[in-house]
């Protein structure tokens, strides 16, 4: 099975190598140039995916031109930069210092936007963008801070050109954050700690409705109280599965199932 993975990992690491050791060409702005000059050479080598020369430039206009609107354009498209180049931690911390320093600029819906999709990708690792995942075996840390991103986007700017997208990766986010909270909890439930294996279902039915993840949630709980013979509790959260989700596989197993350690 391994051995199907080493062409994909030599390549990877070919391709790495060969960036980490091409030569970074230093740009520097000509001392005449106005400050839309030296934006708009920053901003062709942005489109152009040149982003190291792209942060050069705007990293000059900052210096140059600490003051008004193109500094400010120039610190977030800085972030974008960072962003394309898998530099998240970088990205992220002039985002922050973005949204601090320029608090009313009206492009803030684009810097939670931006902020969240750093976010949503940070825990992504080199091999995992090309080898499938399990997307709730990853860390929650960084889906938890993407979606407060963007429901921050979504909640302050709705009329926003990427509240829409925001909305939907906030469905997504929140499928994957609850099925992490299960996939805990069974882990949980196999080595004998029910209290925490309820805890977490609870924490699904309390924080993550309307989510796949629900059923199993109250199934989870169900399968503990019992386990703790706390059967009212139990017993409540079956009643609420089966109300809400008829027909669910595991029911009858757990109603029938006598305490069993």
């Amino acid at each position: 099975m391994k051995k199907h993975y080493l062409p994909v990992i030599a390549l990877l690491l070919s391709t790495t190598a060969c960036s980490f050791f091409s030569s970074k060409e230093e740009v520097k702005a000509n001392d005449s140039w106005t400050v839309e000059r030296v934006y708009s050479e920053a901003k062709a080598e942005l489109n152009a995916e040149n982003y190291h020369v792209a942060l050069q430039l705007y990293e000059q206009l900052e210096a140059r031109f600490p003051f008004g609107e193109y500094a400010q354009q120039a610190l977030l498209e800085s972030a974008y930069a960072y962003y394309k180049s898998d530099e998240p931690e970088t990205a992220i911390a002039t985002l922050d210092r973005f949204i601090r320093v320029y608090p009313l600029n009206k492009n803030m819906d684009y810097a939670f936007y931006l902020r969240g999709l750093t976010n949503f990708t940070r825990d992504i690792g080199l091999f995992e963008k090309y080898i499938p995942r399990d997307e709730s075996q990853r860390d929650p840390g960084s889906a938890r801070f993407a979606l407060k991103d963007f429901g921050t986007l979504v909640n302050r700017y709705p009329t926003s050109l990427y509240s829409e997208d925001a909305a939907q990766r906030i469905v997504y986010l929140r499928n994957r954050l609850a099925q992490h909270e299960i996939n805990v909890a069974h882990y949980y439930m196999r080595r004998g700690a029910y209290v925490a294996a309820a805890n977490r279902g609870k924490y699904v039915v309390e924080n993550y409705a309307r989510t796949p993840a629900m059923p199993a949630a109250l199934l989870m709980m169900a399968k503990a109280y019992k386990v703790l013979e706390l059967q009212q509790l139990s017993d409540d959260a079956l009643r609420v599965l089966e109300l809400n989700y008829p027909g669910y596989d595991g029911v009858a197993t757990v109603r029938q199932t006598s305490l069993d350690k």
